[in-house]
């Protein structure tokens, strides 16, 4: 009798240290806080910087509010200028207006590229074949307003204006600078694959 009162109590001793232990550790199947995830993180070409303000503020880099860039654009001649500009950039600052930009609103994201990021994208920009008569067939639909301000190694400035929407105008609207020529590259219609490479800040 003794023996089976000692058999019970171990018995009884390992149920409870069982139960205590899954107590302690859960249930394989209790659900749990899910793991953290990793997030897709863009690969960037260039360095970014982002307005806390939805209207941007001007910058030493993007110095001009779209009202000034679309009266610049809006002056280009079409039909006349380089073919090809030998400009030589050592970087690029991208100044990226909202689609819903307008009168004294600034750029809101800023981009910047260097060595051959910058030369990849004047490629792409000197690519298209210019266009002799401004487009008369724009889409409605809103898209973003860029402002490529490229830079040389005598801190040359060549400024385009990039529409990523409606016409798609592509135009150079000035070169600074001391000792630059005067002519500037003739207006052409942006591409898919600038537009690809500027969605890539």
């Amino acid at each position: 009798m003794s023996a089976l009162r000692t058999r019970g109590l171990i018995g009884a001793t390992l149920v409870v240290a069982v139960l205590g232990l899954t107590a302690a550790c859960g249930y394989e199947n209790a659900t749990s806080p899910p793991a953290a995830q990793p997030t897709d993180t863009p690969t960037t070409p260039g360095t970014r910087s982002q307005s806390p303000t939805s209207g941007g503020t001007p910058s030493m880099d993007c110095p001009d509010n779209i009202a000034a860039v679309r009266a610049a654009t809006d002056k280009v001649v079409w039909g006349q200028g380089a073919a090809t500009s030998l400009f030589q950039p050592v970087s690029v600052t991208i100044c990226q207006f909202d689609a819903q930009a307008s009168g004294q609103d600034y750029a809101t994201v800023t981009t910047k590229r260097t060595a051959k990021q910058a030369t990849d994208l004047f490629a792409l920009v000197n690519a298209p074949k210019p266009v002799a008569k401004k487009p008369a067939i724009c889409t409605k639909e809103l898209g973003p307003t860029y402002v490529l301000r490229f830079t040389d190694n005598d801190r040359g400035v060549l400024s385009y204006t990039v529409e990523a929407f409606g016409c798609r105008r592509l135009v150079a609207t000035s070169l600074e600078g001391q000792g630059k020529p005067g002519t500037l590259p003739a207006p052409r219609q942006v591409t898919p694959e600038l537009i690809k490479s500027l969605g890539l800040r």
